[in-house]
């Protein structure tokens, strides 16, 4: 009788519960967070190994995340990717500390070496300054517009561990923010090789300063931006539908052309050309050389922004023109001038590095071979006759090597880009690459070249004339005559006989 009891008044109690404790419960299930599926959480995983975007799978008919739905790999960077881009990020600061730093140092006279090491050291600490403070933000902050970027990224400010998807869905923000940092740094650098020997260190520091503003900034961010002018890949709207890997515009371009206006406005060396200038330590110069070949793996194969098959197809296009180059330079020497010179074997390798670098990603190996022939013949004539025969004092030849390299490069990326070798070209370029040597993007790569040109020395022209009132370009006679390294940083760079 008591068991009995006790089972009725049980039942009693569950059919009498509150209505609203028993609503309360299924309001809770109701609103609790939704749970991913098997499914969706093993789509993430494999985004990650086809660098695709990780919330695809998550998201509904109308291309929306539902609310508090994430998995572990939807909005974090993913470690592999991660690891290979600061692992870049190191290559290429190893491209100008030391590689151009010993490249260019061995190729200038005994008493100017430590200027270059020098100034390659200050534009490193100049350039990661103005990054920090507006740099960055300038170049990949979007919603301003086609010419530069808006200041939301100022001082670094937002930039986290986060990805930004604008630009890759699993690296960290902070971490591609430093990678093209290291762009930055060489860009202005390789200006020095033509105005080498012969301008103030002051006079360096307020004319790159300018440079960065004028030229650099608003070049990256119409090529690079997501909302870029000429960023024909990933702007739908770009009004030049143009491409550029690793920086054949961006970097090479006007760089090369910039240094051309420079060196013409600075004046030649004095002795120039009557008086012999050999390089000091071409043991140095081909140091530098590897370092620069070495270092432009993360340059050329980093652009990716992923451990992908585009950065292995980057990679291995890089390494066949680079060696074609230097191989064809030398050999056209052997054939001109009866010797192969190890200053020709350098200068290829780097004028091969030079011309696939806008290419890279968007060729394959046969057109990797193509462009490293071109880049040991062209650049050769350039750097051979075009600075004899008009004169111009580009002293470590910037100009013969970036800017007709980088030129060249820019117009041949559009001849030879194949959607086999990057199927991203399809996404918003599908009209324009053609897989023939005709195709439409060759038309588009011209009107980037021709507004690089523009921007480079028009920019520079003004910015020299700036500097040239402000604080002088050139040192006096004396300290020329002396060496730049005593007279401007009180050092010589070897002691004794």
């Amino acid at each position: 009788m008591k068991k009995l009891f006790t089972i009725f008044a049980l039942i009693t109690s569950v059919a009498l519960t509150p209505k609203f404790v028993r609503a309360a419960d299924a309001s809770a299930a109701t609103n609790a967070p939704p749970v991913p599926t098997l499914e969706q959480r093993v789509a993430s995983v494999e985004a990650y190994l086809n660098n695709t975007d990780p919330t695809a799978a998550l998201k509904d008919k109308d291309g929306k995340i539902p609310d508090g739905l994430v998995t572990p790999t939807s909005a974090v960077a993913g470690p592999g990717h991660n690891a290979w881009m600061m692992t870049s990020s190191a290559l290429v600061l190893f491209m100008t500390l030391p590689g151009l730093a010993l490249f260019y140092g061995g190729l200038v006279r005994r008493k100017n070496v430590l200027s270059v090491l020098a100034q390659c050291l200050g534009l490193a600490g100049l350039v990661s300054i103005l990054w920090w403070i507006c740099g960055y933000s300038m170049v990949f902050a979007d919603g301003s517009g086609p010419i530069v970027g808006n200041l939301k990224f100022a001082f670094l400010n937002g930039v986290d561990s986060l990805p930004n998807t604008n630009y890759a869905y699993w690296v960290s923000h902070n971490v591609f923010s430093m990678y093209q940092l290291m762009f930055a740094i060489i860009t202005p650098a390789l200006i020095i090789g033509a105005i080498a020997e012969r301008m103030k260190f002051k006079a360096i520091l307020v004319f790159m300063t300018l440079w960065m503003f004028v030229v650099y900034f608003p070049l990256a961010h119409m090529v690079w931006g997501i909302d870029g002018l000429m960023n024909g890949v990933w702007n739908a709207k770009a009004s030049i539908k143009a491409i550029d890997f690793a920086g054949g515009t961006v970097v090479h371009m006007s760089s090369g052309w910039s240094a051309l206006i420079l060196c013409i406005i600075l004046g030649k060396r004095l002795g120039f050309p009557k008086e012999p200038m050999p390089p000091h330590s071409m043991v140095l110069c081909m140091v530098g050389t590897g370092m620069l070949w070495v270092g432009w793996y993360g340059f050329n194969a980093g652009s990716a922004v992923a451990a992908d098959g585009i950065a292995a197809n980057a990679f291995m296009t890089t390494t066949l023109a680079t060696a074609v180059a230097s191989f064809v330079w030398a050999m056209a020497e052997y054939t001109i001038k009866g010797k192969p010179s190890v200053l020709g074997f350098c200068s290829g390798a780097v004028a091969g590095l030079v011309v696939i670098t806008p290419a890279t990603g968007f060729v394959t190996a046969n057109g990797a071979v193509i462009i490293g022939i071109l880049a040991g013949i062209i650049p050769f004539l350039a750097v051979s006759f075009l600075k004899a025969k008009f004169g111009y004092d580009d002293a470590l030849d910037t100009f013969g090597v970036h800017a007709v390299g980088g030129t060249l490069g820019a117009f041949m990326t559009g001849v030879l880009a194949r959607n086999s070798a990057n199927a991203n070209l399809a996404t918003n370029l599908k009209d324009f690459v053609k897989d023939t040597a005709t195709q439409p993007l060759v038309i588009e790569q011209l009107k980037a070249i021709a507004l690089t040109i523009v921007l480079a020395v028009v920019g520079t022209t003004i910015i020299a004339y700036i500097t040239k009132t402000v604080v002088g370009l050139r040192p006096s006679e004396e300290v020329e005559t002396l060496g730049l390294d005593l007279a401007e940083h009180g050092e010589e760079s070897y002691h004794g006989a």
